[in-house]
């Protein structure tokens, strides 16, 4: 009932309290009746309510009486609707009918029409075929009797027509009319064919014999026939007439005759331009010019003169000489080159019995592109220079000069001696005029043998590379590089200062010097100035050597590009410029020991005021002031080496000035104030030490300076530390721990032995240290993390210290 209300308050709305959902009786009376007064109104309430029952009443009566016929109406309306369909198919059928009616009709009269079309196209094809028959007949007469008579001109656009016909009774030749006629067209092309070969031998015999004949329209003629003929006739013919073209060559030049050997190469190919420029005027209108007989006689004289080459060279393989088989490649690639101007290369594939030469991989060699001069060049520039364009690739490249691939071996070791001598050259040169002046433009610059080496290396890459791509560039290019490696090991890490310390572990000279007291040789100013000038030379080698591979890969065959690996030569360079600037370390360093030895001498606990920095703190800043400058200005050129060596100083120095600041013991509050100053000093010095002299002030490196602030921040904690109160001890251990976060307890031991405490006090000191260790908690990776287990420099180098006290003791 709720849910019918809803669904008529939803078609009909209305505003009267009766209708509304939530109706409520006593509501709508009150609502009628709010006062006693309006009681006395309660018969025309009633009354009207009664009204409207009523009316209400009425309207339902009439809306049930109106669906009374409702069903009748619709059974009547489909009643209906089932005619008119009933009706409607009838009509579709009829047109239908009508329709087939037609079509039958149309097909009646076209019927004769078709019929007509059809005996037009046979009797079209019967006329044609019967035409072309006729054709045929009397083509293949006329041909018979043509061939008798040499009519070779007529023949040949007569045989073309003929067989143009014939294709069109391939699908006849069921038919034996048809059938023989094909013959009869077979048998002439035969006999044209052996009757054409028969002319060309007796106008051209193959004996060396004079010429009988020679050019004349009948053979001019009798090309065109060739070229309708088997494919098979025509290469008779050319292979034919070249070898006998070219059977006074293989006489004049057998391998007995004096002209046969290299030094008289020209001979051969002015022979043959000589003949090409005969053929033009003799032959040049007898053959058809898409023969292309010009290029097969060059072609097969090349082929003819590249295995004469080779059999003679094998034969007298110990009379070949350096210049004598460069003279004949270069003669032979001259020639090529003249090929490649002349000829297109067309017929190196389809000629007779004829190879395509390997075409060589397109040239990236930047060797090629220009010859060098008697004087040469700095190769720096030829390797930055942009890359010309390449000209097409000439396809008649080794298609004579491949002969001299297996006796390149002879050039290679010529090669491979001068370069040797050049090594030892270089030396002997190095010695007598001694290592660069300092305060010269010879100072820190690359040695001029280097570039002098890479010059003469592109002179020989250019003849190589014109000779082969293969595996006698991989052979020179192994020879480079042992060269490469001597070059780097005798001048240049064979000419680097020596040291006492160069291998950079203990020798027993450096102990007794230790021991001593005595002062660690410094290099001289033309020492280091030598040492600069190995490393940026080195470091021109190490670059240029890496474009020389990257070109190398680019030039060589793409099979061999996995061979060719200058990796070993590269860090050979690397390994001098590291060695190089490990011995500027070691120098400056050195120097700076004498200094740092004092400084643990001093009797710290006697120092009765600040002053102005300690006189070893002076003698630091000296040497770096004597050194630094010096390096910077030779390797101007190569300013990322000068920032390693920088880095690599200060990582050695601050430890050792750690190391040295724990000797000093018994250090009193003054005393500790006085080291903080100096050492404040040498942090500002070395935080300067890249521009230190320098009229040009530049920033440091971030990383250079993060290094020098780590360091040295450390070492100013340690003071700060030793200038604490000892007491209460667990502040000054939480204190300790706090500023040097170091769980080393050997550390905390050397800092109480600074402040001079008693061993009993120590004791008592290192087990409040452990004691207040943080314990690090396990698997976590942030936080501040003491250094427990890994080793400290302190550590290595208190390690370095027992070991050089043991062997001093044993000395």
């Amino acid at each position: 009932l709720t849910s019918d209300v809803s669904l008529r308050r939803g078609v009909f709305p209305s505003q009267d309290p009766l209708d509304r959902a939530d109706f409520n009786a006593v509501e709508y009376i009150n609502t009628l009746f709010p006062t006693e007064q309006s009681l006395a109104n309660i018969d025309d309430v009633v009354n009207k309510i009664r009204l409207k029952i009523r009316c209400l009443d009425d309207n339902i009566r009439t809306v049930v009486r109106g669906q009374t016929n409702v069903g009748q109406d619709g059974r009547q309306a489909l009643e209906e609707a089932q005619v008119a369909i009933g009706q409607l198919f009838g009509k579709i059928k009829d047109i239908k009918d009508k329709a087939e009616k037609s079509e039958q009709m149309v097909k009646e009269i076209t019927r004769d029409i078709k019929q007509l079309d059809h005996a037009k196209r046979h009797l079209t094809t019967s006329i044609t075929t019967l035409n072309h028959l006729h054709m045929l007949a009397g083509g293949v007469d006329s041909l018979e009797a043509m061939t008798r008579k040499r009519q070779y001109g007529e023949v040949a656009n007569l045989l073309q027509g003929v067989v143009n016909v014939l294709e069109h009774f391939h699908k006849y030749m069921g038919i034996p009319q048809i059938r023989q006629l094909s013959e009869r067209v077979k048998v002439a092309q035969s006999e044209l064919g052996t009757q054409i070969l028969a002319d060309f031998e007796e106008a051209f015999p193959a004996q060396g014999s004079k010429r009988a004949g020679g050019p004349s329209n009948v053979l001019r003629d009798a090309c065109l026939v060739a070229n309708v003929l088997d494919p098979r006739i025509k290469q008779e013919i050319i292979k034919k007439f070249i070898r006998q073209h070219l059977s006074e060559y293989m006489v004049l030049f057998q391998e007995n005759q004096d002209v046969a050997w290299l030094d008289k190469i020209d001979r051969r190919y002015a022979w043959i331009k000589r003949q090409l420029v005969d053929y033009e005027e003799k032959y040049g209108r007898m053959f058809p010019e898409e023969w292309c007989m010009t290029e097969r006689i060059a072609v097969e004289f090349c082929h003819i003169t590249r295995t004469e080459l080779a059999k003679v060279m094998r034969t007298r393989a110990k009379e070949i000489e350096v210049k004598l088989l460069l003279f004949a490649i270069q003669r032979t690639t001259n020639f090529e080159g003249l090929l490649a101007k002349r000829f297109s290369g067309c017929t190196l594939t389809d000629g007779p019995g004829v190879k395509k030469p390997e075409t060589p991989l397109e040239s990236t060699n930047p060797f090629l592109e220009d010859e060098i001069g008697e004087d040469g060049s700095e190769m720096e520039e030829d390797l930055d220079r942009p890359k010309k364009h390449k000209a097409p690739d000439n396809p008649f490249h080794g298609i004579i000069s491949k002969c001299f691939e297996p006796h390149l071996y002879v050039y290679i070791e010529s090669q491979d001696k001068n370069l040797g001598e050049m090594i030892d050259r270089f030396v002997s040169d190095f010695r007598a005029q001694g290592p660069p002046k300092a305060g010269t433009e010879d100072g820190g610059a690359v040695l001029p043998s280097c570039a002098d080496l890479f010059v003469y290396y592109k002179k020989c890459m250019v003849q190589c590379s014109q000779l082969s791509t293969g595996e006698p560039m991989i052979a020179f290019t192994t020879i480079f590089q042992k060269y490469l490696r001597e070059y780097a090991w005798k001048i240049l890490s064979g000419n680097l200062p020596k040291t006492s310390s160069n291998s950079g572990g203990l020798t027993i000279k450096s102990l007794l010097q230790e021991k001593e007291g005595s002062e660690a040789a410094k290099f001289t100013v033309e020492e280091l100035c030598l040492i600069c000038s190995i490393l940026s030379t080195a470091e021109y080698c190490l670059a240029t050597t890496q474009q020389l591979e990257e070109k190398l890969k680019e030039k060589v065959d793409k099979t061999l590009v996995e061979r060719i690996n200058l990796t070993g030569e590269m860090d050979t360079f690397s390994n001098v410029i590291s060695n190089s600037i490990q011995l500027l370390v070691q120098d400056l360093d050195a120097a700076c020991d004498p200094a740092l030895t004092a400084m643990s001498k001093m009797p710290w606990q006697s120092v009765e005021h600040v002053g102005d920095q300690s006189p070893y703190v002076t003698s630091v800043i000296m040497h770096i002031k004597q050194n630094v400058p010096i390096i910077r200005d030779n390797l101007a050129s190569t300013r990322k080496y000068f920032t390693q060596f920088c880095i690599k100083f200060t990582n050695s120095f601050i430890p050792k000035f750690i190391n040295h600041l724990f000797r000093c013991k018994t250090i009193s509050m003054v005393g500790a104030e006085q080291l903080l100053l100096d050492t404040h000093s040498l942090k500002t010095v070395l935080l300067d030490l890249p521009s230190i002299g320098s009229q040009v002030v530049r920033k440091a490196p971030a990383s250079y300076t993060k290094i020098v602030v780590k360091g040295m921040t450390r070492a100013e904690m340690i003071l700060k530390v030793v200038m604490a109160p000892h007491e209460p001890s667990v502040v000054f251990v939480d204190n300790y721990i706090k500023l040097l976060a170091d769980g080393n307890p050997e550390t905390f031991q050397k800092t109480l032995d600074m402040k001079g405490l008693k061993r009993s006090e120590q004791s008592s000191m290192l087990e409040l240290f452990r004691q207040r260790l943080p314990t690090p908690p396990s698997g976590t990776d942030g936080g501040p993390s003491l250094s427990f287990s890994t080793p400290t420099p302190e550590q290595e180098n208190s390690r370095i210290r027992k070991l050089e006290k043991l062997i001093k003791k044993r000395l």
